[in-house]
């Protein structure tokens, strides 16, 4: 029999402790013992010591200590993601048996490319935690959901900051870069003048590639122009066009124009708008801002 590899019972299996676990995505997310301790209400030394303990548990070293930051390892980066998920399934039992049933109806608004990517995961966790709250969810441009707010027929919207026109309210809860892409071996990114693939007048992604553009005295036409980023990835896809695109979104067989020499786009953000607060919609908008800062 080859014992190089002994199968370990499931009664053998050690049990990770929800406070060690808290402290661990504390100081991951932080970068730092010091602001972690801080959040977890304990000392620096105490977190040390209980990291400590979970690495000889797991047999593994989770992270890379350096002068002024602490940053994970390879193992460090996986746990974070069973660790998140852990804590928040432990808050979903708590809220289940000791806080009050939540009924309601919330309204929800968001563009497509926010619905495509976080929505789904969102609703669906939602439903678990609140079973008696229906989410009804319309699908719009940025300034059509801010009207439908101020109409009084959204209770919470997702929009893009930036978008012409428009004035800036609400929490951001997403930053992240904007990007040149285009289908994988295409050659759509050489030609001259350039073509690109965009949305419709006023949306900020628009408004970045064009002055990126301008700035860069760049040739450019506007070869395609569509409602959302499915119309976009749609031109990149039969290799008509180049578009500005989330970094988050791009996936073979499109990738991201990074040799091309197009002008940098710089970062864009998300922003929830609510019209009012309940404890229907602080749950809803707790659920939204935990799933966004998963993708970071």
């Amino acid at each position: 029999m080859d014992r190089s590899n002994p199968v370990i019972s499931r009664e053998a299996l050690p049990l990770l402790d929800t406070d060690v676990l808290r402290s661990f995505v504390a100081i991951a997310e932080s970068g730092s013992f010091t602001r972690a301790a801080k959040q977890v209400f304990r000392t620096p030394s105490a977190l040390s010591m209980q990291i400590k303990r979970l690495e000889e548990i797991l047999g593994h070293v989770l992270f890379v200590r350096e002068a002024r930051h602490v940053r994970l390892t390879p193992e460090g980066e996986v746990l974070l993601g069973y660790g998140r998920r852990l804590l928040r399934l432990n808050e979903e039992a708590i809220q289940q048996f000791l806080t009050p049933t939540l009924e309601g109806r919330v309204s929800f608004g968001t563009s497509d490319d926010v619905g495509s990517r976080i929505l789904p995961g969102v609703l669906a966790q939602f439903a678990r935690s609140w079973p008696a709250v229906q989410v009804d969810v319309m699908v719009g441009s940025s300034q059509q959901n801010l009207d439908r707010l101020d109409a009084g027929d959204l209770d919470m919207v997702l929009i893009t900051i930036g978008n012409e026109g428009q004035q800036w309210r609400g929490e951001v809860v997403h930053t992240e870069p904007l990007v040149w892409a285009g289908r994988e071996g295409g050659i759509a990114a050489n030609r001259s003048p350039l073509p690109v693939s965009l949305a419709n007048h006023g949306c900020a992604w628009r408004r970045m590639a064009l002055n990126a553009l301008d700035e860069a005295h760049m040739s450019y036409r506007v070869a395609y122009t569509c409602d959302n980023c499915f119309g976009q990835e749609a031109a990149m896809l039969a290799d008509l066009a180049v578009a500005p695109f989330p970094a988050s979104l791009v996936r073979p067989p499109i990738r991201k124009l990074d040799r091309e020499g197009l002008p940098p786009l710089g970062d864009y953000q998300i922003a929830l708008v609510r019209s009012g607060s309940s404890p229907v919609h602080d749950a809803l908008a707790g659920h939204v801002k935990e799933a966004f800062a998963d993708l970071r």
